[in-house]
């Protein structure tokens, strides 16, 4: 555990890149490899189940600290982190550990163990972990009981990390390390291993991200260069099809059983092929907006009204495997033929280009692509490989202006971790009437010099308080910017929208001057 902690230190205290790549290596090369996987694990999100509760740790502290409540509340609302609170207010006895544990040993024979106890026998283990582990050690594992451990270091990083310790390329690394990575120390060693190793056949390719395009597209050269496609507002999924189905979510979450229909299109392909696509309700002739899709994503095996009220289609846009060959390195044109080979026009749809006589057209299309569900356009070089991850050059999207609004700040609530004091949290109402409705709740757009004055004006200008809640006078105007509107039973006012985020603060505009509900209402889909 010691080495963990202290590579967790190292990385929690450091901001460059180089050194935090430097310290996994180290770390790495050096653990035994069951150690190492779990930190790979760990530090690429991973997680296991929420093993207590939290008002159960709350308690647990009161009593082993024997501080009153009060203070042990205002120093975790001070701090904004319950695990940093706990290590802040607990001691280590150094009598109290005769030796080291290793990071697996301690997972296999006394985290994971604790899901099986009672709370009273959970108390017990957890602060004998207090007094027993140093400061290092106890904020670890007091991270990992609540959750994670969210250090500033992306999968990227790790992979970059991993392909340095074993001299193989990232690309590689990136594939053995998708789909579901088992913390073993047989997964660690195939995943640094020299050579070709045997690839499972349940797992994903690192998917291909595209890159917002910020420039004039004229600045990507002739368009006669580029495929363009609808950019389809759907789930991003891989449909891979190797001795049975499977479909996999960009965010490497196994789909399996929730869309049935294209699982048995998918059983005409033939074995030893990959699809790259995207999931869409769809009736007709054109996609349903994504709230209809919403409703399934979360259903294992959805019924008879569900299949019905929301069809699903597989729109297919690269063919990365076909017959067990690996195809990414090949150019995007030939992938597009096999593909075009391989799908139908029913639930398995291929993404076909958009009309392209040049940078107008494809322009004119793009700005017409609200009126048809879609977000706008990608757009890939005719001879790009198929990449890993998000890497500028080949792959553009070129979404449509989002939609705004004019907005009253109504509610705020503090943020959490290191803004824990502040008020970073917004809610948003438009006038229905003489009302002023909550219509959307935004935490980004503002720099830290207006977070701070906000929370100021927040603090002096409170109505009320509901638990961590403030209503505020209506005074403050700000333009949202979203990307769709929906019906919505679940919201007062009848309205969802996707993708909330502040564009700036109106200063200039009283808020009686702000948008009615009436206005949003028109655009929802």
């Amino acid at each position: 555990m010691k080495a963990f902690a202290a590579l967790y230190a190292r990385l929690d205290q450091s901001t460059a890149t180089g050194d935090k790549v430097a310290a996994m290596v180290e770390y790495f090369g050096s653990a035994p490899p069951e150690d190492a996987a779990w930190a790979v694990h760990w530090l690429t999100g991973g997680r296991v189940k929420r093993l207590v509760r939290s008002t159960d740790l709350r308690q647990w502290l009161i009593e082993a600290s024997a501080l009153p409540e009060w203070l042990i509340d205002d120093t975790y609302a001070h701090v904004g982190d319950l695990a940093e609170t706990i290590t802040l207010l607990t001691q280590h006895d150094p009598a109290a550990r005769a030796q080291d544990t290793s990071l697996a040993g301690f997972v296999a024979t006394e985290l994971l163990p604790l899901a099986k106890l009672t709370p009273e026998a959970q108390g017990a283990v957890v602060r004998r972990w207090w007094q027993s582990f140093s400061d290092r050690e106890r904020f670890v594992v007091n991270k990992l009981l609540t959750g994670g451990l969210r250090v500033g270091v992306s999968r990227l990083l790790v992979v970059q990390a991993l392909a340095k310790l074993s001299g193989q390329p990232s690309d590689l690394i990136a594939h053995r390390l998708s789909g579901d990575f088992q913390p073993t120390a047989q997964a660690f060693a195939q995943l640094i291993a020299p050579g070709d190793v045997a690839i499972d056949a349940d797992k994903p390719y690192p998917f291909f991200l595209a890159s917002p395009l910020e420039q004039a597209p004229e600045s990507l050269g002739s368009a006669t260069e580029w495929l363009a496609e609808w950019k389809w507002d759907g789930i991003r999924a891989q449909l891979i099809v190797r001795g049975g189905v499977r479909l996999w979510s960009r965010g490497e979450e196994r789909l399996d059983g929730r869309f049935p229909e294209i699982e048995r299109a998918a059983a005409a392909l033939p074995d030893g092929c990959v699809l790259d696509g995207e999931i869409l309700g769809w009736i007709g002739a054109a996609p349903l907006p994504f709230s209809r899709l919403q409703k399934r994503i979360g259903r294992l095996k959805p019924g008879a009204k569900t299949l019905a009220d929301c069809p699903v289609v597989f729109m297919a846009y690269d063919l990365i495997e076909y017959q067990r060959a690996d195809l990414r390195q090949r150019p995007l044109r030939e992938r597009r033929q096999l593909l075009d080979s391989l799908v139908d026009a029913s639930t398995l749809r291929l993404s076909e280009p958009v009309p392209n006589d040049g940078w107008p057209t494809l322009e004119a299309a793009r700005n017409g692509a609200r009126d048809r569900g879609v977000e706008g356009l990608i757009l890939k070089r005719w001879d790009s490989a198929y990449a890993t991850g998000r890497r500028r050059g080949d792959w553009w999207k070129w979404k449509i202006a989002p939609l705004t609004i004019d907005a009253v700040l109504i509610y705020a609530q503090a943020g959490h971790g290191r803004r824990a004091n502040l008020y970073t949290d917004y809610t948003f109402a438009l006038w229905h009437g003489d009302e002023l409705v909550p219509v959307a709740k935004a935490y980004s757009g503002l720099n830290d010099e207006e977070i701070a004055k906000l929370d100021r004006w927040i603090r002096a200008h409170t109505l009320d308080r509901f638990g961590p809640v403030r209503s505020v006078e209506a005074f403050h105007v700000f333009e949202l910017a979203f990307e769709g509107v929906n019906r919505s039973t679940r919201h007062k006012s009848g309205i969802a929208v996707r993708f909330p985020r502040i564009l700036r603060w109106r200063t200039d505009k009283p808020f009686q001057e702000a948008d009615r509900l009436e206005t949003l209402a028109k655009l929802a889909q």
